[in-house]
This record gives structure tokens, sequence and C-alpha cells, in this order.
């Protein structure tokens, strides 16, 4: 545990299936190879001597890890360019074909499916896509499988779900498949798997395996892609020869050296499973004692030891995940991509549980790599965050309930203010006040940011009482937590006559953060 990684006193991360902080081991790596190793490694000097021996360095670490051979390996920029490849693989050589018949599991990442309509449609082929379905435990329904797998020419599912981390039955996947008079290919997002979930790809005879660095400590920008012996494979980059003319285009070796040297520290027996299964169940503890009304969504048996999935019927998971981020636990509602996307989880509608708890869904995640640290300060978070939802739970249902009129992009960015700014808006206007429009359960969350300047508290919740009462001419700066809502009133207020007035871009959290309260 010598090498985990802990966040500030002020940030609570809790978000690690999105992405993770870089391991100081693969940090140093990347360093190594800007600095010392940074040559070509398809130049035949020394210095691309020395950038070769990086890159089969980590070839090496990555292929013990997942325990596959070193040249079924493909570096890539991620699991979505490695997704790409292998949808082009499969469906390449059916040019012609009248119909194909593709299945995915219904709780697969966008990538998956978005990845066969666009491959399929660019290669003017007619496919028949069919979502796996799955039961209340996120598992894919076999017998479904079995049935309509028969004339398939690809399945794809995940190794574990990114938003709750159920594990599917890949060994049952296998049997399903290997009993069809003609098997189709097999393609297993690992994402989730790399690093904390054995699996026996070579046993399996699964052709088809991305994964992506960033979940796992290394940089964003590097993945690799298994390509079992046999299966059809087509280049989705061609070029200079690079990865055995596989996968063209120069190696990005500071990032491959990266996870390289996160997989050495795998091998090295750096992170230990009781530690992560331990911080797993203290957490799920905390937050069961903390919401008594909380209901779990991730399966009580066979989930990754990383993942819990919950949701407070009746609140919208925004609501939770604003107090959590004013108190500086950073958590999500799903997927990274889909964070804009206001419509209840896919994933949690698929398994069956219902539009309530699909639209109240939290997803709190960890990394192997646990600090216990962080554990111990988030612990305590979740023991206040608690407290305040029990006393200010009609207060966040109310601001839910303040009608703003959609955000003026063009209005709200020429009358923004940034943080690098703030210093020079400040000097220009030296009576300015900041006015936070924050909840009273915000402001309690967070403490008060040091801004040097007026500052005036009007609950957003609160606004039709004194909306009128503020001086039409007195310079204003709108600031809430992240910058939306404040971009949403600055619209409101200019068309009310405020010509004075400007929004915090980034919001509050844009800001150096204070220490969070002791309470």
């Amino acid at each position: 545990m010598s090498d985990a990684i802990a966040t500030t006193s002020s940030e609570i991360y809790l978000d690690a299936n999105a992405t993770t902080p870089i391991l100081p081991a693969a940090q140093a790596a990347m360093i190594r190879v800007l600095s010392d190793n940074f040559g070509n490694p398809g130049s035949p000097h020394g210095a691309g001597i020395r950038a070769r021996i990086e890159l089969d360095r980590a070839r090496t670490a990555v292929a013990a890890v997942l325990q596959l051979p070193a040249n079924s390996l493909i570096f890539t920029s991620g699991a979505t360019e490695g997704i790409q490849t292998a949808v082009l693989s499969v469906l390449h050589p059916q040019r012609g074909a009248a119909s194909l018949r593709v299945l995915y599991g219904a709780t697969e990442h966008k990538a998956v499916p978005e990845a066969l309509a666009h491959w399929g449609e660019i290669l003017g082929l007619t496919l028949e896509l069919l979502p796996i379905p799955v039961d209340q435990h996120g598992r894919h329904d076999l017998p479904w499988l079995a049935e309509n797998a028969k004339d398939a020419t690809l399945v794809c599912t995940m190794a574990a779900n990114n938003e709750t981390g159920a594990i599917s039955d890949l060994a049952g996947i296998a049997r399903v498949l290997d009993a069809l008079p003609v098997r189709p290919l097999w393609l297993v997002d690992g994402v989730q798997a790399l690093g904390k979930l054995a699996v026996d790809w070579l046993g399996l005879r699964i052709d088809y395996a991305p994964f992506s660095g960033h979940k796992l400590h290394a940089p964003k920008g590097i993945g690799l892609l298994y390509v079992r012996a046999g299966a059809p494979f087509t280049r989705l980059l061609a070029g200079g020869g690079q990865e055995g003319n596989a996968r063209c285009g120069t190696e990005n070796l500071p990032g491959i050296a990266a996870l390289g040297a996160v997989c050495e520290a795998i091998l090295a027996g750096q992170w230990q499973a009781d530690a992560l299964a331990l911080a797993h169940q203290r957490l799920k503890t905390a937050l069961l004692h903390a919401f008594p009304s909380l209901v779990m969504n991730s399966p009580s048996q066979h989930c990754l030891p990383t993942t819990i999935n919950f949701s407070l019927l009746g609140i919208p998971s925004k609501c939770v995940l604003d107090l959590f981020d004013s108190l500086g636990l950073r958590l999500s509602a799903g997927s990274a991509c889909n964070s804009k996307n206001a419509k209840p989880s896919f994933v949690l509608m698929a398994m069956g549980l219902g539009e309530a708890r699909a639209s109240s869904a939290i997803r709190l995640s960890i990394s192997p790599n646990v600090c216990a640290a962080d554990i111990d300060a988030a612990i305590e978070r979740i023991a206040l965050a608690g407290q305040i939802l029990q006393t200010h739970l009609d207060d966040m249902l109310q601001l839910e309930q303040v009608a703003l009129p959609d955000e003026n992009l063009e209005l709200s960015s020429r009358y923004a203010v940034t943080a690098e700014q703030l210093p020079a808006w400040q000097a220009v206007y030296p009576k300015g006040v900041l006015v936070d429009i924050r909840e009273h359960w915000e402001q309690i969350a967070t403490g008060a940011y040091p801004v040097g300047m007026m500052i005036e508290h009007h609950s957003l919740s609160q606004l039709p009482r004194w909306l009128g009462c503020l001086a039409l001419d007195r310079p204003l700066l709108l600031a809430c937590r992240s910058g939306r809502r404040s971009g949403q009133l600055l619209s409101l207020m200019r068309a009310k006559g405020y010509t004075q007035i400007w929004h915090l871009a980034d919001g509050l959290a844009g800001l150096p953060m204070p220490s969070a309260v002791e309470q």
C-alpha cells in the first residue's frame, strides 16, 4: 500500500469507474520516457532501441497481468478505439451479406451498440441488433441467449458493468456459445475487469477484449485490445507498420510506459484484495447508516468490490450529488459518458428495477489502489450528508421546483467571469458584490469561500422573495456551486433590467476549495 494515492484533505474522489488519478509509479514512468527514453521505438539507433525496450517492458507486464500472449495485445488510445477495431474486424468480412444478427448486453456501455450501428451503416450492412435481457442482478438471460445466438455473427457482453459492478457469468455464456452448431465471435468489454477481476480470456475463447488505462491509474489516451489468434482482424489505422502493422501511428510511449508501470505494481502485489473488500464494506455500512431508506442497486453477490450503486427513493440523483459535491465527495449518477443525459439510468431500467430507482441512482466507485485515509474521511462526510439531508430535504426538493429559463449560452459566455479573471473583475468593480445563490445546506456543507469581496447570500429556492430587492445598477456577480444555475439566473436577471451583472463561470467549485467544515 506504500504507493496508494491519497486525495487532498478537501476532496475525496469516489468516482473511479469514470477515471482515476495517475499512480505515482506510472507518473515516474512517463517522466522517464519523456526525459530520458524519448526516442521513437521504430528508430534503429540507440535512442530508438531504449524506447523499444520501454515498449516491450510494458507489453510484457500487461500480458502477465491478463495472462495472455504478448503478441495478442495491441496498444490503442483507449477502449472506444478497441471496440471500433473489434466491431470493424467482425463486420468487414461480411460485406455483401443479406443480413447479420448481432447480440449485445442490454446493460452494455453505449460505445458498443453505437459502434455496431455506425459500422453497419458505413459498410452498408443490414444488422439485426438484439439486446440480451438481464435479470435484476444484471446477469444475462442465458436461456434467451441460447435461443437467439444460433444464427448470430457476433455476441457482445461485459466482464463487469461500469454502473452497478455486476459481474457477468462469462463461463455460463461460454458454455452457451460452445454448444451452438456454429460459434459466433465474442467481444467482451474488459474495461472494469482490468486489475479487479480474474478472467480466463484464453480458456473461455473470447475473441476480442478492449481495455482502458485511465480506469486503473494510467493516463487518459492509452488502452489496449486483445485479439484471439485466428479471429478475423481488420486494422482501423493504416500507416507505418507499428504494433505489428495492426495499429499504425507512432506509439504513445509515455502512456504505454505508464500502463506498464501500473501492471508491474499489480504483479508486485501492491494492491491487496482484503483492503479493497474492507473499504467496500465500510462504505456500504456508512451509507446504510446515514440514509436508512437507501436501496441498494448493485447485486449483493457477483459484484465488483469497487462499486456501490444505490438509490434514495423520491429524491432525484442530482439533489444527492449536489449535497455530496458540496461536502467534497465526488460521486456520479452513472457513466461519465452520459452525465449530461437527464434520463433515468438505462442500466437499472434494463435490470427491471423501475424508474423510481433509476431516476435516483448514485454510483460510488473506488479503485483497487484504495487509500485508507480517504475511506475514513469519506465515512465522516457521508454521516454528515445524512444529517443535512434529514434536516434540509424539503429545501432541496423545493429548489428543484424553481422555474428558470434555459441558459442563453451566448449571454452567459459574454458575462462570464472565470476564477482566473476574478481579481481583474474585482479591480474594475471594487464595490462589486458576490451573490451566493446556494442553499443554506450547501453553505453548511462547504463553508465560506475566501473571495476577498462583499458577499450576500440569497438562496435560489427563495428567488421570488429577493429578486426585486437588489439594486439594478450595482455590480453583481452571481455564484452557485457549478456555474449552471448562475448562468440560467443571469439570463433571467438581464431580461429584467439588471445591466451590471455577471456570473462566476465555473461556480464556486472552480475556486480553490476550502477545508470541509468540521461538524
